[in-house]
């Protein structure tokens, strides 16, 4: 602090709050007294600057507030060194003739388990990334993870928002394709912990695009979008030319927002994308959260389930997708997506963008697949039946797939009967002689 300054103050200071009624005498040791208090002042408050410096720009990421619930998946991961890059190269290795190399993000998930493992077993490179974060049991995922390292396919564990650790995994390996799967999922959650959706939805797609648009070659990108885009949208069956600005939760708008982005990136760099829209996909090694999921738990327990039907008795229905045949559109997706046409962040020529509906074009009333699983398991349930909450679920999904057919080939196979069978069949073999927890 300059010494005029401290004049000031000093003249200011001897001003009486009253004035005419006290006036300080002018004292060289007054003066001492309140430099030395301004320096302490000037001390204290630049330790709390540069402590708060440190929080905001130096403490690593990867070791969030515990009381954060938004940012609970972003923990100190172990990477890096010769034996952890052994590893990414020997996963990612393609091993056929005409095979490509995938990043696999969300590789313990539902999804990109069974993607991962298809890629796999045809002879293409594969590495997986998952934050193995306990929206639901971490165990299921650990258990999908085995499973994986079974086929040769490694996790590699950590966060898509981790800018680093992604831009190593693509110095190790020269990725022609990504395979986006990460994601918060579920539609009720979103207003418990709306955070996690920010951060992993959209900044972690915008991490994640920056940079593949900066690496060279930059890979092509499928991604998941969902049904969930289409909202309120009345018009049966969803289109991808139907109207998707009317989302009816947070986890809908942040896919939405998610394919904004995508065109985004697609325009500015070149990067190649698609998006697929996901229809209530169902199946072994499936997530917790998910209705036909807990109803079999809550069946065989004894306890009721609580199945919703909309105003007047409206029907509450789904466009159930086996697993199978979201992996097949999957693969399809990644075979037709042409090359990106960036190079070093810049944009060379117009890229592919395209969306696709991933569905099964047969909806069926939440109420019938109840009834498929009191068969299958041979258990009678305990209906309790409720209203349709606001709370982000819609009353139907149904899914013109016409676009997938023509430029895919996708052609759903699996009816929701042969579909639950083996899901069933799954779930009593997982969790039998109660030596795992269903929840």
């Amino acid at each position: 602090m300059k010494m005029s300054q401290m004049k000031q103050m000093s003249h200011l200071d001897n001003i009486p709050s009253t004035p005419g009624k006290f006036k300080m005498e002018k004292s060289p040791y007054i003066h001492r007294l309140r430099w030395h208090s301004s320096l302490a002042k000037l001390t204290f408050w630049s330790l709390v600057f540069l402590g708060l410096i440190f929080l905001f720009f130096f403490r690593s990421p990867s070791n969030p507030l515990p009381s954060d619930p938004s940012r609970r998946s972003l923990r100190t991961y172990s990477w890096g060194g010769p034996a952890w890059e052994k590893r990414v190269r020997s996963s990612a290795r393609v091993r056929s003739r005409n095979g490509i190399s995938v990043l696999v993000t969300g590789a313990a998930g539902f999804v990109g388990t069974h993607v991962s493992s298809a890629l796999k077993r045809r002879g293409d490179g594969v590495l997986g990334l998952d934050s193995f974060n306990d929206y639901y049991d971490p165990s299921l995922k650990r258990a999908r993870q085995a499973l994986l390292e079974r086929t040769g396919v490694f996790i590699v564990e950590g966060d898509i928002n981790d800018s680093a650790l992604l831009k190593k995994l693509f110095e190790v390996v020269a990725f022609t394709h990504v395979m986006h799967l990460a994601a918060q999922a579920g539609v009720r959650y979103a207003m418990e912990n709306p955070g996690s959706y920010v951060h992993s939805n959209i900044a972690g797609l915008v991490n994640l695009l920056e940079v593949c648009k900066s690496v060279n070659p930059q890979p092509a990108i499928v991604w998941a979008s969902s049904s969930s885009v289409y909202g309120l949208n009345s018009k049966v069956p969803f289109s991808e030319r139907d109207r998707t600005d009317q989302p009816a939760s947070l986890y809908a708008a942040t896919k939405k927002a998610g394919e904004e982005i995508a065109h985004t990136y697609n325009h500015i760099y070149g990067l190649s994308l698609t998006g697929l829209r996901f229809f209530t996909v169902y199946g072994p090694w499936g997530r917790p959260d998910m209705a036909y999921f807990f109803f079999t738990r809550d069946i065989l327990k004894g306890k009721s389930i609580s199945i919703f039907e909309a105003a007047n008795h409206g029907t509450v229905a789904r466009d159930f997708t086996y697993i199978d045949d979201i992996v097949k559109g999957c693969l399809a997706a990644l075979d037709t997506a042409e090359k990106s046409t960036g190079s070093g962040g810049k944009k060379k020529g117009p890229a592919q963008l395209r969306v696709f509906n991933l569905g099964n074009t047969s909806p069926v009333p939440v109420s019938d697949l109840v009834s498929i699983l009191e068969r299958l398991l041979k258990v009678k349930a305990k209906r309790n039946i409720m209203k349709l909450p606001r709370n982000g679920d819609v009353q139907f999904t149904h899914a013109n797939i016409s676009l997938a057919q023509r430029e895919l080939g996708y052609k759903p196979t699996t009816d929701l009967q042969t579909g639950l069978k083996k899901f069933v069949r799954w779930y009593l073999s997982y969790y039998s002689g109660g030596k795992k927890a269903a929840g």
